[in-house]
């Protein structure tokens, strides 16, 4: 899947990013929020634990590459 290692180390930053964004998303939601607002907020920081772990389980599985 992944040929070139410069780009699997760019997706592997994406996900980690994600993951960053998801627990700073998920701090400051519970922290400050009530109501809906907190919901939504709740519902996207899954969704990019969620993404971020398909994308380091691809990175983590595809193997090393061939240079």
């Amino acid at each position: 899947m992944f040929d070139d290692p410069l780009a699997k180390m760019w997706v592997s930053f994406i996900g980690m990013g994600l993951m960053f964004f998801s627990v700073i998303l998920t701090i400051i939601t519970k922290e400050k929020l009530t109501g809906i607002l907190r919901y939504i907020l709740l519902t996207i920081s899954f969704i990019f634990i969620i993404i971020s772990g398909l994308i380091i389980f691809l990175v983590v599985f595809s193997g090393p590459v061939m240079e």
